[in-house]
Formats: structure tokens, C-alpha cells, sequence
């Protein structure tokens, strides 16, 4: 019998509500904000970024039909966190402050990106 195995995923960095700029692809260098992790499959979804049409059927919870517009899950390796001080989209180190919070850093400037 064989079993299917699940892909461990990676670290991910990102966070819901990290406002995020896009390395590579179709919408390099256009900035979201994070509307949700998915962990398991190594993607983020960002607003009004990678939108797909998708044709809808008309069903009992959405009573109009047609070509909708949403958002598309990008992959994680290519986002970074825009830094607040920097401005533009940075890697993030981890410190541990003195009250044992861990916190991620910009690795250029060394401002706090948690709130």
C-alpha cells in the first residue's frame, strides 16, 4: 500500500497584513497588502495583485453569473517585505529583544517590522 506523503512546508516569513512588493513575474515591483498564508502550499494571496478571470455559474449563493475577477495565490519566493524606513522590499532577520519577543528586522536598516 503506498501512502501519499505531504510536502513539509518551508518557513514562511510573510504574515497576514504585511504589506508586500513583488520580485519577479507579471506584477514585478507592484505592492499588496497580504490577505491570507497558505502554508501547506507555500503561497500567499495578495490584494488586487495576479488577478484571474474565472467564469462563475449562477448558484444559490451568488445569484449573478459571468466572468468574475479575482486574486491568485502568487508563490512566497517571490514577495518581500517592504520595509518602512527602506521603502522598498527587503529580506527580514530575526532578533529576540530583551523581554524574550521575537521580532523580525529589516537586514538593512534594522527596523523593527513587527507591531
Amino acid at each position: 500500500m503506498k501512502l501519499a506523503l505531504r510536502a513539509i512546508p518551508s518557513r514562511i516569513l510573510v504574515k497576514k497584513n504585511d504589506v508586500v512588493q513583488v520580485v519577479s513575474g507579471k506584477d514585478k515591483g507592484k505592492r499588496g497588502k497580504i490577505l491570507r498564508v497558505l502554508p501547506v502550499k507555500e503561497r500567499v494571496l495578495i490584494e488586487k495583485l495576479n488577478m484571474i478571470k474565472r467564469h462563475q455559474k449562477p448558484t444559490q449563493q451568488v445569484r449573478q453569473g459571468g466572468i468574475i475577477e479575482r486574486e491568485a495565490p502568487v508563490h512566497v519566493s517571490k514577495v518581500q517585505i517592504v520595509c518602512t524606513k527602506c521603502d522598498r522590499g527587503v529580506r527580514i532577520k530575526h532578533k529576540i529583544l530583551q523581554d524574550g519577543k521575537k521580532v523580525r528586522i529589516c537586514s538593512k536598516c534594522g527596523e523593527v517590522l513587527d507591531v
